[in-house]
């Protein structure tokens, strides 16, 4: 299982824009949640979420320090049997905000109970991902997951989109996902202004191509999805969350 975060854009900002031609390609060539909902403003509450079952009383986007989370999340579920790809992180499990990394877009920094783990799993992205854990998560810097503007691009939309079509064709041509046993979730944190009407993408093998789901789906699902794919139990409002398992063929 891995997940990609984005950040900070509405369905409607993305599904059928110019300016992300690579993301409209992969609603028609994969699957697409076209009724998913982030779940909370701002930022960190949905990393929360989408990682625990709840925000656990999170309302801001403080460092780990503010927050120290001793709760179970999908991480400590699957044991030393993840990773977390940071891109700009600089050092393993960064704790605070360094140039273009932002800690609050990395959840596994807050769980206290896995922070030995974490020493070790939660790296920064480089050229060639590793891919071998159960779970892998993806946080891009805040230029490439279209939070800011990049120096020299007008455009948060195609810096983005042309990150994304950069790592998603490593992630498709790695052992990992030609084994047929990977699936892929693309997903934003929070919409922009508005809805909180996200996008979600499902890669995978057995995802009929232009696959496009109607069903309600929060950050929730996901979770209830990837924990029922790894075969652990749900955690917190996952529990009765509805999966997006039948939805895409997983």
């Amino acid at each position: 299982m891995i997940w990609i975060l984005m950040e900070n854009k509405s369905y409607f900002q993305v599904i059928g824009s110019p300016e992300a031609p690579y993301i409209n390609k992969l609603a028609r060539q994969c699957g697409l949640a076209a009724n998913y909902w982030a779940i909370a403003h701002p930022s960190l509450p949905n990393y929360i979420a989408l990682t625990s079952g709840g925000a656990q009383g999170v309302t801001d986007d403080a460092s780990p320090s503010r927050h120290r989370l001793d709760v179970p999340s999908i991480f400590s579920q699957v044991g030393v049997d993840w990773r977390s790809l940071n891109e700009s992180m600089r050092t393993n499990c960064q704790q605070t905000n360094d140039a273009l990394y932002a800690v609050r877009h990395n959840p596994a920094a807050y769980y206290t109970n896995i922070r030995h783990v974490c020493a070790t799993r939660d790296v920064p992205l480089t050229a060639h991902p590793e891919l071998d854990a159960r779970f892998t998560f993806v946080t891009p810097n805040i230029c490439h997951d279209m939070h800011s503007v990049c120096p020299g691009s007008r455009s948060e939309l195609r810096t983005g989109d042309a990150f994304l079509s950069r790592i998603v064709p490593k992630l498709v041509d790695s052992p990992e996902y030609r084994s047929g046993r990977t699936a892929i979730f693309l997903t934003w944190d929070e919409g922009g202004s508005g809805p909180n009407h996200v996008v979600t993408e499902v890669i995978a093998p057995t995802v009929v191509p232009g696959t496009r789901s109607h069903v309600r789906f929060t950050h929730y699902s996901l979770l209830h999805t990837t924990e029922e794919l790894l075969g652990v139990p749900y955690l917190g409002k996952a529990g009765t969350a509805p999966s997006m398992r039948d939805a895409f063929g997983l």
